[in-house]
């Protein structure tokens, strides 16, 4: 189910990891060659992504929501 992008923070690892609006969290690396997601890089460029549909493979299962992050949206 595509889910829209509401919010972002890093995890433990500081990976950036995308806050779907279903309550879902789903990691949005930039790792080239195999993810080129340079967006993910800047501030600019997550805010620009704010919106933008992923694919939530938790909504398909039918998953609960994820805990919610108590770092603040967008870093």
């Amino acid at each position: 189910m595509q889910q829209p992008i509401v919010a972002y923070h890093e995890d433990d690892e500081d990976h950036w990891v995308a806050r779907l609006q279903c309550g879902h969290n789903q990691h949005v690396r930039h790792d080239p060659p195999w993810m080129n997601r340079e967006w993910v890089t800047t501030l600019e460029g997550r805010e620009s992504m704010l919106g933008h549909r992923l694919q939530c493979k938790k909504c398909d299962e039918l998953a609960p929501p994820d805990d919610i992050p108590t770092q603040t949206p967008g870093h």
